[in-house]
C-alpha cells in the first residue's frame, strides 16, 4: 500500500491517532512525551500511536499529508489537531478532555 494511503488508513481506523517518536511506554523526545501524557490525563485510555522512528516512510511523507512540518501529531476521527503544543493547550483549558471523551464514545 502506498504511504499516502497507508497513512490515511491509519487515521481512519482509530478513533485517536498519535504519531509519535517512540512508544507511549518510551518516548524518544519531549514533545512525545507531553503530548502522550496529556491525553492520557485527558482520559485517553486507547490511544493508537505510530512510532516515526521505525516507520522512516512515515516520517518522511507524513508533514506532506498534514500540512504540519513537526512531530507528533494527533489526529483525532481523521482530523489532524495539532502538535505537543496545541495538545497541552487544549489539556489546559479543558478542551481535550471533551474531544477525548467524544471520540471515545462513538
Amino acid at each position: 500500500m502506498p504511504v499516502m494511503e497507508r497513512i490515511q488508513a491509519e487515521v481512519e481506523a482509530h478513533p485517536i491517532v498519535l504519531f509519535m517518536k517512540g512508544t507511549p511506554q518510551f518516548p524518544m523526545c519531549g514533545f512525545s512525551s507531553r503530548a502522550m501524557h496529556a491525553l492520557r490525563s485527558a482520559g485517553a485510555g486507547d490511544v493508537h500511536t505510530i512510532n516515526v522512528l521505525e516507520e522512516p516512510e512515515i516520517r518522511a511523507n507524513l508533514p506532506r499529508f498534514s500540512n504540519w512540518p513537526t512531530f507528533p501529531q494527533l489526529f483525532i476521527h481523521g482530523e489532524l489537531i495539532g502538535g505537543c503544543d496545541i495538545t497541552l493547550e487544549l489539556f489546559e483549558s479543558g478542551e481535550l478532555q471533551r474531544i477525548v471523551s467524544e471520540a471515545m464514545a462513538q
